[in-house]
């Protein structure tokens, strides 16, 4: 009882500590000035805004010198990544079936007749396109002739007082006849790059057969040793990136060329029902041109549209536009969706600036290689990114 009378009788001496007014202002007022200095100064001079960007800056150069030689590399060993680009596809699309035969089969036998089935598949079709154009090429010559001078008798009485007249179209054709006249060396030489584009055609295809091979009956094995070379620290997020790719390029990969399949379908039954000649070759055309993203599938159109109006007169061609046109929206509104899903998840403005630059860099090639590499990059940088709660509508509005 003692003890505990002295405790409280000391605790309740013990002065409260308080703080005046007048101490409360200074301390406040010696605070406003680092607030200040933390919101606009870095100490030397330097607004924070300004230091900022200038990080953000060198980051940004440092990202577009590596993509520079990154694009420098890949132009330099351009026929090695095409090859290997080929062989990811060609092993996207095999793959499912491989794995069907290897529950009854061994792996090898498996991927050999995947690779022979579609060898066989493609030189089926490229033999029923060339036999069709060769069957129907001098009918289609003496169509195509008179609807040449149709389009000529049109291009006489265009509309708004508009008229080319028969003299303008032989002075261009001998204007052309001419250019080609004084460009024959220029010519030859670029018929001679073409021979040696043959070859490398043909060296690249063996290429991607090749690495497509071990791709489909060794390609868990190869993964497995690279990623056992890496350090351990490592491996998870390596593992997570190479899935995210994996499931991302093989999708885009199936889903193009089952679109493309059932469009050149599609194409086809409409140029028979429309009596175009050259249906097969037209409908291949279209199929081709579903991998060009953006540009293919209209210029596609465009050609068959020509020979349409050629052949059968302005009606049949405008139905024959039309018709593709909404093949084309039946592609972008339900077979993407359906086909592909969630796992290629690109803004139209972005497919549509990666494409243009693609073309910029390489050519058509860039226009058909960009869309898969940008939903690559992108998937793993989602996957592997942190993200902070989204900002509500009024943040948004207020500016908070």
């Amino acid at each position: 009882m003692t003890t505990r009378r002295r405790t409280t009788a000391r605790t309740t001496e013990l002065p409260k500590l308080t703080r005046s007014p007048a101490r409360g202002a200074r301390l406040h007022a010696h605070r406003l000035p680092e607030r200040h200095l933390r919101a606009e100064d870095t100490g030397d001079g330097v607004p924070r805004w300004m230091v900022k960007a200038g990080g953000w800056s060198w980051r940004l150069l440092l990202v577009i010198a590596v993509v520079a030689l990154f694009t420098w590399a890949t132009a330099r060993i351009q026929l090695v990544f095409i090859a290997v680009f080929l062989a990811l596809v060609f092993t996207a699309v095999l793959r499912p079936f491989v794995n069907v035969m290897n529950r009854v089969m061994p792996r090898g036998l498996a991927t050999g007749l995947s690779i022979l089935g579609a060898f066989l598949v493609v030189s089926g079709l490229i033999t029923y396109v060339v036999t069709s154009v060769t069957g129907q090429w001098s009918t289609l010559s003496e169509r195509f002739s008179d609807g040449l001078n149709e389009l000529f008798d049109i291009a006489q009485n265009l509309p708004f007082g508009i008229s080319i007249t028969t003299a303008q179209l032989e002075e261009w054709a001998q204007t052309a006849l001419e250019w080609v006249n004084e460009n024959q060396s220029e010519l030859l030489d670029r018929a001679a790059e073409g021979a040696g584009s043959v070859f490398e055609t043909f060296t690249i295809l063996a290429l991607a057969i090749f690495c497509t091979v071990f791709f489909l009956s060794r390609g868990d094995e190869m993964w497995r040793w690279f990623i056992n070379q890496l350090p351990g620290r490592m491996r998870e997020k390596w593992m997570i990136a190479g899935g995210v790719s994996w499931y991302t390029f093989s999708g885009y990969a199936r889903g193009t060329v089952i679109i493309a399949f059932v469009d050149g379908v599609l194409a086809f039954i409409v140029l028979l029902i429309a009596g175009v000649p050259l249906a097969a070759p037209l409908a291949v055309l279209v199929f081709i041109g579903a991998f060009i993203p953006l540009v293919g599938a209209p210029a596609a159109m465009i050609i068959a549209m020509i020979v349409a109006l050629a052949v059968n007169g302005l009606l049949n061609a405008v139905i024959v536009g039309l018709f593709i046109a909404l093949i084309g929206q039946f592609e972008g509104h339900v077979l993407q969706p359906l086909v592909m899903g969630k796992q290629v998840s690109l803004h139209p403005v972005v497919v549509a600036l990666a494409v243009t630059a693609g073309i910029l860099v390489a050519g058509i090639l860039g226009a058909i290689i960009v869309i898969p590499i940008v939903a690559v990059v992108w998937a793993v940088y989602s996957r592997l990114r942190t993200v902070d709660p989204p900002m509500t509508d009024d943040e948004v509005v207020s500016g908070r």
